[in-house]
């Protein structure tokens, strides 16, 4: 079945507006089938499996058709289910978003009637409804049915198994004859071809077909992972198996933005691909792409039309495609010219069992995969370094210098510690000649991957796959930075604080680090002029930014136990200087309440970045300075764009 564009099936600009807003730019093909037929007034018999996009495929239908000025009930939508009643509604609600005076009201057992009673006196255009409680307000005189336009039956064979039969013919008894009448069933029983002989008029039916294909040179696997975690998971295959050009696919516009952002931040070479963008802007990305400038593109399904790469390694689904055609039109696109591919593939919930639909339809297997530890992508990335070192040793391309590992020889050290500590140097992308506490000299070629990604005890810690969390690092909630007590030095590193149960902490040396700021003690810098007011000049985590032991303006993350601030290096490490840093002009200030503890927590709860990327921070009346690690600059700014402080929208641009 051709693929369309939502904008080529004729809907109206709000509808649009709200598609758009969701992020979705091809119309699944169950939804390019079933639309036009269902704005033409025709009754439709769809058949098509749980998960393909049909909920959309009546939903805009029927957003469409219902008039916001006429509070009586016009839309009628029968599920099996409380969950899926639920779910349906969510989603009327985000179609609906922008045509003002439409409500749509779920009505299930289990809710207290007096909510349902409000909501049907408010007047409800679209109702949404399991049939036994549907039945139950029809019996009361709460629901009247005489003006419904459009009536829709989703998962029809599911509400027969569980004996609804009788409830659902008393229903479509009690609408009006002249309306649409829609069934949506993934098998189609005796049951329910009797009940659409009797019930619709001259229906069309909609089936998508589906061809059995193979992809013999692509290795398929699948990773059933929480929806949290796939972020965390994709870093840790890429890490493991040392991918070096993938393409990497979403099924939203706004899923592909906030993926490359993580990307970013996390230090690999990614860029995006989708509708919003230009073709001049695609043009260049896919010339970027081609001769290997970037590791990763992540696109959409319409954007990645024509990609034609012979050397992408791996294909990732990070969102499930809508079907078993375009799942194979995605791994399509590795394994090319005689090489062998990868295709991995995340999954989550119930989406679990539509990579069976998928094995059927390319007819192979599809192989279960294992998350991998932290402690075998480490063990994978000691691999490829030594591997590295072995083969400059083979290839004898290095320069001798017999002459200082002489001298270290004569001052006691053994060999072996020797050639730990230069491997442990190499490890942090340190180079011969940069003092401790000083940026390596830059690599006229390309670095590698894991000398582009920030020091480990500056990265957000990994997460734990082996048990639930409420916390993500691009939740909205952030991490907690590295903490350091106010000792005097000399005296062993301290641990920081572990951010989840069982994981590694992260040590931090209390002697020639960074300024310690203390309650007792002031800040060692140098003196600078006092600011004027209403102007407020701030450096995150200082004594500055605590203003009472109690202050609710800091985030929990820089509150102890009790409510008291805890003891915080210096955000800005001694690996960098003033000139690393990028300077932001944020539109909100201090008239709008803000702290720069909400600053903090903002750029680190949005992007997942540590609290040691922020620098300093200056508060005026009606807007903002912030200093920002140069690297993740560009990250930060695309997500503080995107989120409010203190309720308002931030603005934020390159000071």
């Amino acid at each position: 079945m051709t693929s369309k564009l939502f904008s080529e099936l004729g809907l109206s600009e709000e509808v649009l507006k709200a598609i758009d807003r969701l992020g979705f730019e091809q119309a699944a093909p169950i939804q390019a089938a079933a639309i036009p037929l269902l704005k033409q007034g025709r009754d439709v018999v769809g058949q098509s499996q749980t998960g393909s996009g049909k909920t959309a495929a009546f939903g805009i239908p029927a957003v469409e058709l219902a008039d916001p000025a006429n509070r009586a009930v016009q839309v009628l939508i029968l599920c099996p289910t409380r969950e899926l009643a639920i779910q349906v509604s969510e989603e009327i609600h985000k179609l609906a978003f922008f045509k003002r005076g439409l409500h749509a009201l779920p009505i299930y057992g289990g809710q207290s009637y007096e909510r349902q009673f409000h909501g049907l006196q408010r007047g409800a255009q679209i109702v949404i409804g399991t049939p036994g409680r549907i039945m139950d307000h029809m019996r009361r005189g709460t629901l009247r049915l005489d003006s419904v336009k459009l009536a829709v039956l989703d998962e029809a064979d599911e509400m027969l198994n569980m004996g609804f039969r009788d409830d659902i013919e008393l229903i479509l008894q009690a609408v009006p004859k002249e309306r649409q009448t829609v069934f949506f069933s993934a098998t189609m029983p005796r049951p329910i071809r009797e009940l659409i002989e009797k019930y619709s008029r001259n229906p069309e039916s909609v089936k998508i077909e589906q061809k059995a294909l193979t992809v013999p040179t692509v290795e398929q696997f699948y990773y059933e992972v929480d929806r949290r975690f796939k972020v965390e998971l994709l870093e840790r295959l890429i890490d493991l198996h040392d991918f070096k050009l993938g393409l990497i696919f979403c099924n939203t516009k706004r899923m592909v933005d906030d993926l490359v952002d993580h990307l970013e931040a996390a230090g690999y070479l990614a860029d995006r691909l989708h509708g919003d963008m230009s073709q001049n802007l695609r043009d260049r990305v896919m010339n970027k792409f081609r001769k290997s400038g970037l590791e990763f593109l992540v696109a959409t399904d319409v954007a990645a039309r024509g990609i034609d790469v012979d050397d992408v390694q791996v294909v990732f689904n990070y969102d499930l495609p809508y079907d078993g055609e375009d799942y194979v039109h995605r791994i399509g696109r590795t394994g090319r010219a005689g090489r062998s591919g990868c295709a991995i593939t995340f999954v989550s919930g119930r989406e679990l069992y539509l990579i069976r639909q998928i094995e059927r339809y390319t007819n192979t297997r599809i192989q279960r995969g294992r998350i991998p530890t932290m402690a075998e992508v480490e063990e994978a990335r000691e691999n490829v370094f030594l591997g590295r070192i072995r083969a400059t040793l083979q290839a004898g391309d290095f320069k001798q210098q017999d002459r200082l590992v002489e001298r270290l020889l004569a001052e006691g050290f053994s060999s072996t510690d020797i050639a730990a500590a230069c491997l442990a140097q190499l490890q942090t992308g340190e180079e011969w000649g940069s003092q401790p506490g000083t940026e390596p000299h830059a690599r006229p070629d390309r670095p590698d991957r894991e000398s582009r990604r920030a020091p480990r005890g500056e990265r957000p810690a990994p997460r734990r796959f082996d048990r639930p969390e409420p916390v993500r690092p691009s939740a909205s909630r952030p991490e907690a930075p590295a903490l350091v007590r106010a000792s005097p030095p000399p005296g062993p590193a301290e641990p920081a604080e572990s951010p989840m149960p069982g994981e590694a902490s992260v040590a931090v040396p209390p002697a020639e680090g960074p300024a310690v700021v203390s309650e007792n003690r002031p800040e060692p810098a140098t003196p600078s002029p006092q600011p004027k007011k209403p102007k407020a000049a701030f450096r995150a985590g200082s004594a500055r930014d605590r203003s009472s032991p109690t202050d609710k303006s800091l985030p929990p993350w820089l509150r102890g136990e009790r409510g008291q601030p805890r003891e915080q290096r210096d955000v800005r490490s001694s690996r960098r200087t003033s000139g690393e840093f990028t300077r932001l002009h944020l539109g909100v200030g201090a008239a709008m309440g803000v702290a720069p503890g909400d600053i903090v927590g903002a750029i680190s709860g949005e992007t997942g970045l540590p609290a040691q990327v922020v620098g300093l921070i200056d508060i005026r009346e009606r807007h903002s300075f912030v200093e920002v690690a140069a690297e993740h600059a560009r990250a930060i700014l695309s997500r503080l764009n995107r989120t409010q402080i203190r309720g308002h929208r931030v603005r934020a641009k390159v000071a």
